[in-house]
């Protein structure tokens, strides 16, 4: 029996500036944060340390990386998913309704978005190669709550919006995989 755990890392708070939703980083709150993340896992025995591409992200797991002297290695698939097209501005309550809407219809994006569907097709497969790379060992991934409750919806149906919408800045789950199949997940983060 094989039991491969992958720490799913939600990033930490970082101020939204339209335009740069891939340069944006950690405000001062979030790198504390990062920090106590850090600390939380520190028992834990983490192998490997990928990230989405995005900078906050990639911030959110750097002192973990830096802890267990490990590189941070990026995928660009990892990134969050947009449920709008990123050069278009919409009301937080249009953005909040869309994703509510694309968990319970997969093929639902805005005009210029990703549908659930479209960022599971994406996504899974890096989850795919990492179960074989990692296999039998734990691997943290910093992530986003979007792109993360969707991957977890891929194994779990049962993720959907009304988890994401509960889920913190930052927040941790750990998936426990058995012989490549989800197991189960726990929240590790208190600090919400």
């Amino acid at each position: 029996m094989s039991i491969t755990q992958i720490y799913m890392i939600r990033h930490a708070e970082s101020p939204f500036v339209f335009g740069e939703e891939r340069s944006r980083g950690l405000s001062e709150e979030g790198f504390e944060a990062a920090r106590k993340v850090a600390d939380r896992l520190e028992s834990e025995a983490i192998h490997g340390i990928v990230s989405s591409s995005y900078v906050r992200a990639k911030q959110t797991v750097q002192r973990l990386a830096e802890r267990n002297n490990l590189p941070i290695i990026e995928y660009e698939e990892l990134r969050e998913r947009p449920i709008k097209g990123l050069d278009y501005q919409a009301p937080w309550e249009e953005l909040l309704a869309a994703i509510e809407k694309s968990f319970k219809d997969p093929d639902f994006a805005l005009e210029g978005g990703e549908s659930t569907r479209q960022a599971q097709e994406r996504a899974i497969p890096v989850i795919r190669t990492l179960l074989k790379e990692y296999e039998g060992k734990n691997v943290a991934i910093g992530t986003h709550g979007n792109i993360m409750t969707i991957i977890m919806n891929y194994y779990d149906p049962s993720y959907g919006f009304e988890f994401w919408n509960r889920t913190s800045k930052p927040d941790i789950y750990k998936m426990t995989f058995v012989d490549g199949r989800l197991h189960k997940i726990d929240r590790l983060w208190e600090g919400a």
